[in-house]
């Protein structure tokens, strides 16, 4: 069994530089982009969000900056394990590998790539001189959340896509609506209390609201969020996984 789980976990390692060496093979900056990227996001929106919300948000890069890479990581992982299916074909028909393995490579991807832009976040943190505290261990937890959560909607969107292509359209438009509804740049006190109540029940701000709260803030975060995230992830992740190993078989026949 343990044997088992190195191989695993050897596969996924392969399969995620495999991935990352594709997404840069064209790029001069290579990986680099994973730091910059963040940054020159964050300057363009500060310039043009700042003045307007500067009354309302106290150093509004770093809470513009915060929602955007918990953002960036859970579109990315998810967008990108659509398709593993269908991008592995040749794979999953030679190996007797879990096909849930695929999956959570491209989650694993993310994640990589993910602390990559934290270097930025790092930085960013420095400069505009949030103290380090205890709190940020919560970091560490909101991420591992937020990858089952990833993990799960991921399973389930790789199933879809091999039954219903145009799923990826309809996805990146519920994608966008899921990030505006995400307060990833401007104040939730300003939403009427109809729409803060719909915040309250989107996931990903959930895990916005974390970091921010632990990190930027140095305090615990709310006991309900927390427990809400928690139980929301474990869901998805568990819906995600025994979906997925209910339509494995039917995958191979489509594929």
């Amino acid at each position: 069994m343990q044997k088992s789980r190195r191989q695993y976990l050897y596969v996924i390692q392969e399969l995620t530089s495999r991935e990352i060496k594709r997404k840069y093979a064209r790029s001069y900056l290579g990986i680099i982009w994973s730091v910059l990227n963040p940054l020159l996001t964050m300057t363009v929106l500060s310039a043009i969000f700042s003045t307007m919300f500067k009354r309302s948000i106290e150093n509004f890069p770093i809470y513009y900056l915060t929602g955007y890479i918990i953002w960036q990581l859970y579109s990315e992982a998810t967008r990108a394990s659509m398709t593993v299916l269908v991008d592995n074909k040749s794979l999953l028909i030679k190996t007797k590998i879990p096909k849930i393995v695929f999956v959570m490579s491209r989650s694993y991807t993310a994640l990589s790539n993910f602390f990559f832009s934290c270097i930025a976040y790092a930085l960013m943190l420095a400069i505009f001189r949030i103290t380090p505290s205890w709190t940020w261990l919560f970091f560490f937890y909101d991420l591992l959340i937020i990858m089952l959560f990833s993990v799960g909607v991921g399973a389930i969107l790789s199933i879809l896509y091999v039954f219903f292509a145009d799923i990826k359209h309809l996805y990146g438009v519920i994608l966008t609506l899921v990030m505006y509804l995400s307060a990833i740049f401007y104040p939730v006190d300003r939403l009427p209390e109809v729409m803060r109540d719909v915040l309250d029940y989107n996931p990903i701000y959930l895990f916005i609201y974390i970091m921010r709260t632990a990190v930027m803030e140095g305090e615990i975060p709310n006991t309900v969020v927390l427990i809400k995230a928690t139980i929301i992830s474990i869901v998805f992740f568990v819906a995600g996984i025994i979906t997925f190993n209910k339509k494995q078989n039917e995958v191979m026949i489509h594929i």
